[in-house]
């Protein structure tokens, strides 16, 4: 297996920890996403976590079409990314940041535009011999070929588009009659998806977080909805999931899942942070997808999973902070 510790996606630190609290940072958060209300209150979260922690750091709100003209106003040194879905997680935000020399925080360009996306997500973990749910490619159409391959997964299956996060978009679907009723809009809506089938267990995630110096796994997280499966509103609603920390797997299982999400982040040249969400049936374990920007709302997996080892919301933010990283051999002085 490649490591995102390569030449190719490590880029190289601009800073000494110990000056960090001298640089400006900019926590860019909101933008165009359909999960934009999500990444305005993971931002909110992160810049008063900075702020506790001593940092000076400023809230971006990126609009589209003016995030240059921002940034240049603001003459932050630092980006602390926390936008959800595109333009922060597939890549768009790293490369412009990159071209304009602002180091930032968390996966470079390939290690975001692949994760975000589940196709290629998929074929990399396949790929490295990690074990993902059995499924088809949807690409513009739902033919008659693959209504075969459907029947053959078996029934429920799970509906998915290609480039959407926090479960949006998301469906369980019980039967071919039901998806044949859902499957011209999801293919309107989203063009591109995944049918993958449905895997009964226990939902777990599982973050990583990474520096120049060492790659941890964070405790593994048991998610159980209220809800048919871990949808949207499962995940910010409060109330609606119960959190079960650490999972309630043994240890075998529990070393196992964390090794496995260690080697999803390294398949898709993360780096930072990430959040792993898998399932757990019996003996087996599924990855589900890799979240290279993870929620950090008060009801977000990835807080949680850092209490419980200690980790308070500003050494969280500290530790991510830790992984900004810049390629300067893409720096221009001016950028119009």
């Amino acid at each position: 297996m490649f490591s995102s510790t390569s030449n190719l996606e490590r880029r190289t630190s601009n800073f000494k920890m110990k000056d960090l609290k001298k640089c400006k940072i900019g926590v860019i958060m909101g933008g165009p996403s359909s999960e934009r209300d999500v990444s305005l209150r993971s931002g909110d979260n992160v810049f008063k976590a900075l702020k506790e922690a001593g940092y000076k750091a400023i809230k971006i709100d990126l609009i589209p079409g003016h995030i240059v003209s921002q940034l240049k106003q603001e003459k932050i040194d630092i980006a602390y990314i926390i936008l959800h879905g595109a333009p922060g997680e597939d890549g768009t935000i790293q490369g412009l940041l990159e071209i304009m020399g602002i180091p930032y925080t968390g996966s470079g360009i390939l290690g975001s535009a692949v994760s975000l996306n589940k196709i290629v997500t998929k074929q990399l973990l396949i790929a490295n011999h990690l074990p993902v749910p059995p499924g088809i490619i949807l690409r513009g159409i739902f033919s008659d070929r693959q209504v075969t391959e459907v029947s053959q997964l078996g029934f429920p299956v799970m509906l998915k588009p290609v480039r959407e996060g926090s479960s949006i978009g998301l469906e369980k679907v019980n039967s071919l009659e039901e998806l044949r009723s859902k499957i011209d809009p999801f293919l309107e809506k989203y063009h591109d998806g995944i049918i993958e089938k449905y895997i009964k267990g226990k939902d777990i995630t599982v973050g990583v977080l990474e520096d120049d110096k060492e790659i941890i796994a964070l405790p593994v997280l048991e998610l159980v909805s209220e809800n048919e499966f871990y949808d949207y509103e499962a995940k910010y609603t409060k109330g609606k999931t119960r959190f079960i920390l650490p999972a309630g797997i043994d240890e075998a299982m529990t070393k196992k899942v964390k090794d496995l999400a260690v080697k999803a982040h390294q398949a898709l040249w993360c780096f930072g942070v990430t959040r792993v969400d898998m399932v757990v049936s019996g003996n087996d374990v599924y990855i589900l997808e890799v979240n290279s920007v993870p929620g950090m709302t008060e009801t977000s997996d990835l807080p949680a999973e850092a209490r419980e080892m200690g980790i308070q919301m500003p050494q969280l933010v500290e530790k991510i902070l830790y992984s900004t990283r810049i390629k300067k051999k893409y720096m221009v002085k001016e950028i119009i």
